[in-house]
């Protein structure tokens, strides 16, 4: 492999490392407006507009496009670092750059129309088949349906809705299709216990036209480069199973919260005092061993999540496709960094006492978001880590995603 192929392979690294330097910038702006956040339901323009200027979600989204086209590990710090200033800044900026990166994959004269004339656009998206149907005409497709937990959506240029499309006399096939804003609604229905921010409302489409090179079947997305995308993006990024690393982008921002609930709760206890014994809470036993379990719960979910990236890609790198016993593991080792990461933020919380019932308390909120974080399918080791074991023991995937 010559130098330049071997570059392109990789994306552009120096401006993965630029844009993981300005996300560290943005933090203390970000974490400025987390309440606002959670009055507005939905991310403060501000804050949209100052993750767009700066790129960051454009980590994963191709190097013909003006983006980084990185390892996914580029896309995991980047979104881990803006969840510590803010979990639903971190959540919408993770699904802006997971769609990035599926749009990878699509016809260039898809990608071409979506960015050529806004290369920065923001996409929004839901991943859910059933939600939407989608009929089969001349040059394309005629969509109709509604999906909710659209996260981002309301900052959002374009949405990815997957729906069911007609295949002829055969079963309906999982696709996608990219609708630009002006063929979306937006429905007002995010009124949640946690992540409030993310305004992950509901979207209705009613009888759109989608053009062929708008639209994508999930089953090109399996990785070893044959999705369309890959006939003009060089990078190995749109050669991982997509679905298959999917847990990643959400369990990094879980990581993030749990990290930064980690860092509160440390400030607070080592100078905080109990009320009925005026005992220093750092001399209690019990304090010492819930901190250092989950200290090393977040930093285990840290490994599995780097590790599930770093695998992934180097599979890609090699133009291979992941063996389903490789794919179902990282979805579950993703899923179990994020179950470890919510497991130490109820340590966490369980030690904050009466103080972390306070909604001004961080941990308090911390709680929240993470408990709505849970209820995503990539986060549900019941699910993800009973089908790598059923792989394991010689049966077929129970999902047809990956």
């Amino acid at each position: 492999m010559s130098e330049t192929s071997k570059k392109d392979a990789a994306g552009d690294v120096a401006l993965q490392a630029e844009l993981l330097r300005r996300a560290v910038g943005l933090t203390d702006e970000i974490h400025a407006r987390t309440d606002k956040a959670e009055e507005l339901r939905r991310l403060p323009l501000e804050t949209l507009q100052l993750m767009r200027a700066q790129n960051i979600h454009r980590v994963l989204q191709p190097t013909r496009h003006g983006g980084a086209g990185a390892h996914f590990l580029g896309m995991a710090e980047i979104v881990e670092t803006i969840s510590r200033a803010c979990c639903s800044a971190g959540w919408c900026l993770t699904q802006y750059c997971s769609h990035n990166c599926l749009l990878g994959y699509w016809p260039a004269e898809g990608q071409d129309e979506i960015w050529g004339p806004m290369p920065d656009a923001v996409v929004a998206g839901v991943l859910i088949p059933a939600c939407g149907k989608a009929k089969k005409v001349p040059g394309g497709w005629r969509i109709s349906g509604r999906w909710p937990f659209a996260s981002g959506v309301y900052g959002a240029d374009w949405f990815i809705a997957t729906a069911f499309a007609e295949n002829g006399d055969g079963p309906p096939v999982a696709q996608m299709h990219a609708v630009p804003f002006k063929d979306y609604t937006i429905l007002d229905t995010w009124h949640t216990a946690g992540l409030k921010g993310t305004g992950s409302a509901d979207v209705a489409i009613d009888d759109v036209f989608v053009p062929d090179h708008r639209a994508l079947p999930i089953a090109l997305t399996k990785g070893g480069g044959n999705a369309p995308g890959c006939a003009v993006n060089p990078e190995a990024l749109y050669k991982v199973p997509a679905f298959a690393m999917f847990s990643i982008n959400q369990s990094v921002v879980a990581l993030g919260l749990a990290q930064t609930t980690f860092d509160v709760y440390l400030e607070q206890a080592r100078t905080r005092i109990t009320r009925m014994s005026g005992k220093s809470i750092a001399d209690y036993s019990t304090a010492q061993l819930k901190v250092a379990e989950a200290d090393v719960a977040i930093k285990t979910a840290r490994m599995l999540l780097h590790d599930s990236c770093e695998r992934g890609m180097a599979v890609a790198a090699r133009g291979e496709v992941a063996p389903m016993e490789l794919k179902t593991e990282l979805r579950a080792k993703a899923t179990m960094g994020g179950k470890l990461s919510a497991e130490a933020v109820d340590l966490l919380f369980q030690l904050s006492g009466g103080a972390g019932l306070y909604d001004s308390n961080p941990i308090s909120r911390a709680m929240r978001d993470m408990n709505c974080i849970r209820g995503h399918i990539t986060q549900n080791w019941d699910v993800n880590g009973s089908n790598h074991g059923r792989v394991m023991l010689g049966l077929p995937s129970a999902d047809p995603g990956i």
